[in-house]
């Protein structure tokens, strides 16, 4: 699967645990994961290569809970290491 796919997946199962997403050039400075006023966020940083961003994304999802019950492909669940019990 293309870097840019798992981007979006990862994305998309962020978005669905509760994380607004905001893109911005920060010229390789900072990004990832915060949290304002009660809001979770991540920021993703348009400076770096969408492997690095995927990084970004994957490591905030890594780090939150919610994750154990969250659907994922096989892929982004490989990535994050987590095993699919058989059904």
């Amino acid at each position: 699967m293309h870097t840019l796919d798992l981007l979006d997946q990862a994305l998309a199962t962020a978005k669905d645990l509760g994380y607004q997403i905001r893109r911005e050039w920060l010229d390789g400075q900072s990004g990832g994961v915060c949290e304002i006023a009660g809001q979770r966020w991540i920021f993703l940083d348009l400076s770096l290569s969408s492997l690095e961003q995927l990084d970004q994304v994957l490591e905030a999802l890594r780090t939150d809970p919610s994750l154990a019950q969250a659907p994922l492909s096989p892929q982004l669940s490989q990535i994050l290491g987590r095993t699919r019990r058989a059904a």
